[in-house]
């Protein structure tokens, strides 16, 4: 009733424009263009099969790849697997670094352990007790600094003489820093029992 005479007049127009659409193209008219290669359409398939369509979807394939990369991290770690470390832990240089530490005792791995012990004497109201740890306290931390000494020099040594061609920045400090952890919670695990050179 109100509508303009503009707008009745183009719907007739859709509808042949979409039955044009409908009715089936000849067979030996062109296409405009060229026939695309057999693997050249495999490829373009597959593409099409594994590309997410909805970002629900592409969201549920990445963390599942992340999953599944972590997954091989830590079995790597575990392992000492060289092709899926992190790139801190990866190169001959640092392996024998972790040899080297895993096959000393070294006075820093017991530095939790005793920690514990220490602050349980401190605790105890008893005023020779609490002396008994301060000194005690004092002792670890003189013998891990004396310790972290001799193994920075035994290490810095072996490295110049065994990988005097490769970069070692940091090598040194990596080692030392493994040489806090306890060794059973070491990653990379250790891969040389106490006492076995590397």
């Amino acid at each position: 009733m109100f509508r303009s005479r503009s707008k009745e007049e183009k719907v007739p127009t859709d509808k042949v424009t979409a039955d044009l659409s409908k009715q089936p193209r000849d067979p030996e008219a062109p296409k405009g263009r060229p026939t695309p290669k057999r693997s050249d359409a495999q490829t373009q398939r597959r593409r099409a099969a594994t590309v997410p369509t909805d970002r629900k979807e592409a969201a549920k394939r990445q963390r599942e790849a992340r999953r599944s990369d972590l997954a091989r991290k830590r079995e790597a770690l575990a392992s000492g697997d060289e092709r899926y470390l992190p790139a801190r832990d990866k190169g001959p240089v640092r392996r024998f670094v972790r040899d080297f530490v895993d096959s000393r005792f070294a006075i820093a791995e017991f530095f939790l352990p005793m920690a514990v012990v220490i602050l349980v004497l401190s605790m105890i109201r008893v005023p020779v007790l609490q002396n008994v740890s301060l000194l005690l306290w004092l002792g670890v931390i003189v013998m891990i600094v004396i310790d972290s000494i001799g193994i920075w020099l035994r290490l810095k040594k072996q490295l110049n003489e065994r990988f005097p061609n490769e970069p070692k920045r940091g090598a040194v400090a990596y080692g030392l820093m493994r040489t806090l952890q306890m060794r059973r919670l070491r990653l990379p695990k250790p891969q040389v029992k106490r006492g076995e050179r590397p």
